[in-house]
């Protein structure tokens, strides 16, 4: 397959062993009942194969719509996918599958989600810190908050729950660049970058002059419990949710889908730099 023939929102690729493992939100069921999601493999990041289906919607699971953002993360010998579910009776949640390998099969090893019950959540990514302390990074949702958050709340160790009390890290409205006196401003898709300067960058994505756009965000101590600050906009042609990994050949790339139209979405990669303190797509 080419990128063109891949409908997917929310791209995430884990390099590992020579090999590009891309997953995301299956575009054709992205708003409705749901059943799983795929992993496509590549060794060029051009010519990919799948869908393989990696995480089958387990009899009896509590989210059945709308499964999201599958980022997998590797850890402590072990394949962790973070993935947003949705239903009926209870609140959007973020909840945190297990794998021995990225091909799946992912599956449940907790109870219930890793974001706070109650709290309409989405979009978790993985973080942890200098000193090995890991952290889920989540979207409190502006259709609950209006004012979208992005909060972090420590894990324990073995990523089965929640160590304290989620906390801030910024909002959809702190930007000088967004209109202010808004009821409503969207956060989604966060994700750690840390530069080769050593700048700790969060991306994460907002709607803009009515049009889907990729931000970035700098901690002022390299860490997540810094203040954000520089926010700057780094793609604005209706397209987001990205992420960054490096490439075999050393290179970082950035992936995101576009355009933010259903069911017109496909990946995209670029490559990035990171020049005088700022994110640029080449």
């Amino acid at each position: 397959m080419k990128l063109n023939e891949i409908n997917i929102r929310d791209p995430f690729v884990l390099p590992e062993n020579g090999t590009y493992y891309m997953y995301g939100t299956r575009g054709e069921t992205a708003w409705t009942k749901a059943y799983g999601l795929d992993v496509y493999t590549s060794r060029d990041l051009e010519n990919w194969n799948g869908p393989f289906e990696c995480f089958t919607l387990p009899e009896g699971f509590w989210g059945e719509k709308e499964i999201w953002a599958p980022e997998v993360h590797k850890y402590n010998g072990k394949y962790y996918m973070f993935a947003s579910f949705f239903s009926e009776a209870r609140s959007r949640a973020t909840q945190i599958l297990k794998s021995d390998s990225p091909m799946g099969p992912f599956l449940p090893f907790t109870g219930d989600a890793a974001t706070p019950v109650g709290w309409t959540c989405l979009d978790g990514t993985f973080y942890v810190s200098k000193d090995n302390k890991p952290y889920i990074v989540f979207c409190h949702e502006w259709v609950q908050v209006h004012d979208g958050e992005i909060n972090a709340l420590q894990l324990s160790e073995d990523l089965s729950g929640a160590q304290g009390e989620p906390f801030l890290l910024l909002k959809g409205s702190y930007p000088d660049f967004v209109e202010k006196g808004k009821r409503d401003y969207v956060t989604d898709g966060p994700f750690f970058y840390r530069g080769n300067s050593g700048t700790l960058y969060m991306l994460w994505s907002t709607s803009l002059n009515g049009t889907y756009v990729q931000l970035y965000s700098k901690s002022d101590n390299g860490e997540i419990d810094g203040n954000w600050y520089g926010h700057s906009i780094l793609y604005d042609k209706d397209g987001g949710h990205g992420m960054i990994f490096r490439d075999f050949n050393f290179a970082d790339r950035f992936v995101l889908h576009k355009p933010n139209r259903n069911p017109f979405e496909r990946p995209a990669f670029f490559t990035l730099i990171e020049e005088n303190g700022e994110l640029k797509l080449i």
